[in-house]
């Protein structure tokens, strides 16, 4: 490799990363240096408080792992505790919308966070740099303050009462810190270009710098303090729930492309619809499509339909139920929903009774040929924060189907099913593309999409990322606002639902790196603040 390169959608944490390439740290040590910054100025995307999954490929070490760290549902958790209180699913499927938002916002929302123990093992067993000079970027962002973003404050006053799920204004002024840190005095939100600053944060990234690991959070004082705070708001997490929580690792799945094979993360995370509907499409001749035709669209459209019925009748957490992706992933079961789609049968996706999500993403590649993917994620924020802590704690118990026997539902200890799909693309045995994205239900339509971007249209890794999409996990067309108002009155015409979103850059946020004859390039989707920076 000529350099190295990390793409992320933080500005502040692609330079923290940036920094620890330039002073030779690898690809593992960069990723957490800007996952550290990432949970501090994107505070309801990421953090100490929430999980995700790395994928890490060393190829002079003999490594390929996935490192697991989800979150798990609480041990007092039971299959039918909300049974009595659901509302619908949201159109999209990310999630379950109950009766007072009792899953989504507040103390009994949050899952066991794993996204601490997964950073210390990560770096433990993979990097090379000291655990506090990773932290120490972090700190600063955290203590001196950072400059609120577009994309965080949209993010904040976004309306998501069409789901039915609680709006981020209402997490923020959920605690006392939350309304110290994110508003003015008189109540009105900060405003993009004002500066945050969150001391309570800082001082416990300072206790966790100094501790020298994740257990002074599981084990320790940490431990103490937000068993105390969940005991006091009714909350089910208890300092068993942190002492017992572990992570795992485990090698990943693997699909095939056009000659291009391709590793990305196995159950409960969602690289196994990212493949299935790579393999649909490998039926199709998809280069000699116009991109972002009516033929390309509705041929999209109906891959991804299938892709979400299988997603939804599967997946969960192979500890506790068996998903069958081999067979999802093989070619004879590609080419029967290929056929199926050929011979003009529409498929139809169901919902219970009846967007955009909260994660972020990390992809890196060093001098070495290290790479990492890695997606981690509040889930979405629960509002929740322990007075004295400063940082949310995830509110995933709404990504669990409160319907009990489901691959989905709720069971304790259990991970709920994931959308992160942290991929990475090999071509002669060598990683071409290190690509992934946060966007909930819309990760693995998106992901897809820019690979075939760069694969079938032969575009460049800026051109994949910024090219328009669509996602199909609906009934419904969810198309971007740049595609052609002549497609879509076509697809209506064949009878189509279609929804334009008002978004230029819409669906999933996807962060990728491709490395052609040495040299890699990285492109930050415009539709976040993001940006990518090479070191030679």
């Amino acid at each position: 490799m000529r350099n190295a390169t990390i793409v992320a959608p933080q500005p502040e944490a692609v330079e923290a990363g940036a920094h620890v390439l330039e002073r030779g740290g690898n690809a593992i040590d960069a990723a957490l240096a800007c996952a550290f910054v990432q949970g501090v100025v994107d505070p309801q995307m990421a953090g100490i408080g929430g999980f995700g999954s790395m994928h890490v490929h060393m190829p002079k070490r003999g490594v390929h792992d996935i490192l697991e760290f989800y979150a798990r549902a609480p041990l007092k958790a039971t299959p039918d505790m909300w049974l009595g209180a659901i509302k619908h699913q949201s159109r999209d499927g990310f999630g379950y919308v109950l009766e007072g938002n009792i899953s989504d916002i507040g103390y009994l929302a949050v899952c066991t966070p794993g996204s601490l123990k997964g950073y210390e093992t990560a770096l433990r067993d993979y990097g090379t740099f000291d655990w506090a000079d990773l932290i120490a970027p972090a700190i600063r962002f955290a203590r001196d303050g950072f400059m609120i973003r577009s994309h965080m404050h949209w993010y904040w006053t976004k309306d998501q009462s069409n789901d039915g799920f609680a709006n981020t204004l209402e997490k923020l002024r959920y605690s006392a810190t939350g309304r110290r840190v994110y508003f003015h005095e008189d109540g009105n939100i900060r405003n993009v270009g004002e500066t945050l600053v969150n001391t309570d944060m800082a001082r416990t990234l300072e206790r966790i710098a100094r501790s020298g690991g994740s257990d002074i959070f599981y084990h320790g004082e940490i431990a103490e303090q937000i068993a105390e705070d969940f005991k006091a708001n009714g909350g089910l997490i208890d300092q068993q729930d942190l002492a017992r929580y572990e992570l795992s690792r485990v090698k990943p799945v693997w699909g095939e492309y056009r000659g291009h094979r391709i590793a990305t993360s196995p159950p409960p995370g969602s690289g196994f619809p990212l493949l299935e509907l790579l393999h649909i499409m490998q039926q199709f001749d998809v280069g000699a499509m116009r991109h972002g035709s009516a033929e390309h669209i509705r041929i999209l459209f109906e891959a991804m339909k299938r892709m979400t019925i299988d997603k939804d009748a599967h997946m969960g957490d192979p500890a506790y139920v068996d998903v069958p992706y081999e067979k999802l992933l093989s070619r004879d079961h590609a080419v029967a929903l290929a056929a199926s789609i050929k011979a003009g049968e529409r498929a139809n996706v169901s919902r219970l009774d009846r967007s955009q999500r909260d994660t972020t993403h990390i992809s890196v590649i060093d001098r070495e040929g290290n790479a990492v993917a890695m997606t981690h994620t509040l889930g979405s924020p629960s509002g929740a924060i322990t007075d004295g802590l400063g940082f949310m704690y995830n509110g995933t118990m709404s990504r669990f189907n409160p319907v009990p026997g489901k691959p989905g539902s709720i069971a304790p200890g259990k991970r709920r099913p994931s959308s992160a799909a942290p991929t990475i693309v090999f071509k002669d045995d060598e990683p071409s593309i290190v690509i992934g994205a946060p966007g909930g239900s819309y990760i693995a339509p998106a992901v897809a999409q820019c690979l075939m971007n760069m694969i079938d249209f032969d575009m460049s890794v800026l051109e994949a990322v910024v090219a328009p999409r669509i996602v199909g996990v609906s009934n419904t067309i969810d198309i971007c606002n740049r595609i052609r108002h002549s497609v879509e009155d076509e697809l209506r015409a064949e009878g189509y639902q279609v929804a334009r979103s008002s978004q230029t850059y819409a669906f999933a946020a996807v962060h990728a790196i491709r490395i052609e004859d040495g040299v890699s390039r990285g492109a930050a989707d415009p539709q976040r603040d993001g940006m990518a920076i090479s070191v030679a």
